[in-house]
C-alpha cells in the first residue's frame, strides 16, 4: 500500500527559475514535478498543491494566514505534509503554524533550498528527499528539515552567517 504525502509549494529559492531572455531569477511557477520525476517513489503517492509563488522575503502575515487555512484543510485528510518555502522567512511561517494548530495530528515538515533546483550544486533535491524521509521518523509536529538535520518547532532560526538552520540556545524560548 502506498503512503500518501501532501506537498504544498509556496515559492522560495527552491522553486526559482532563470529567465535567460531578461537575466532574472524569480518564482514563475512550481518546479516540484521536475524534482519528483527524477525520484523513484514506488511506495509513495504525492499529492501536490501549488499555493503561492513568492520569494519568502515578500511574504506577509496575510500569506501566512493563507498557508494556515490551506494546511488546516489538508489536515482533514490526516496525512503528513511537506511545505516548500523560502528559507529567509521559513521559521516565521513554521512558528505561525505552530502557534495556530493544536494539536498537530501529523508531521508537517518545511524545507527549501539555498540554490534553486536545476542549478549546479543545488541542495533542493537533497532537502526535498530528506523531508520525504523525515516524515517516517518523526512524531506529529512542525519541523524544519534542511541539510541532513531536522529541527522541531519552536525555537528554530536561520543562521545567516552559516546558511543553516539551528535550534536556539534554551530550546523554544525566543
Amino acid at each position: 500500500m502506498k503512503r500518501k504525502i501532501i506537498v504544498v509549494t509556496t515559492g522560495g529559492t527552491i522553486e526559482k527559475t532563470y529567465d535567460e531572455t531578461d537575466g532574472t531569477l524569480s518564482n514563475r511557477g512550481s518546479t516540484l514535478w521536475e524534482m519528483i520525476r527524477r525520484l523513484r517513489l514506488p511506495y509513495t503517492e504525492i499529492q501536490h498543491h501549488d499555493l503561492l509563488c513568492k520569494d519568502s522575503l515578500d511574504m506577509t502575515d496575510r500569506d501566512r494566514q493563507i498557508i494556515l487555512l490551506a494546511v488546516e484543510n489538508y489536515l482533514q485528510e490526516n496525512v503528513p505534509l511537506v511545505i516548500l518555502h523560502g528559507t529567509d522567512t521559513m521559521e516565521l511561517t513554521a512558528k505561525y503554524l505552530f502557534d495556530n494548530i493544536s494539536p498537530v495530528p501529523v508531521p508537517i515538515i518545511f524545507t527549501g533550498a539555498m540554490k534553486p533546483f536545476g542549478f549546479e550544486n543545488s541542495d533542493a533535491m537533497q532537502n526535498f528527499t530528506e523531508a520525504l524521509f523525515a516524515i517516517d521518523i518523526v512524531q506529529p509536529g512542525i519541523y524544519i528539515s534542511m541539510h541532513g538535520k531536522i529541527h522541531e518547532m519552536p525555537g528554530v532560526y536561520k543562521n545567516r552567517q552559516t546558511g543553516t538552520f539551528e535550534k536556539r540556545e534554551g530550546g523554544g524560548k525566543e
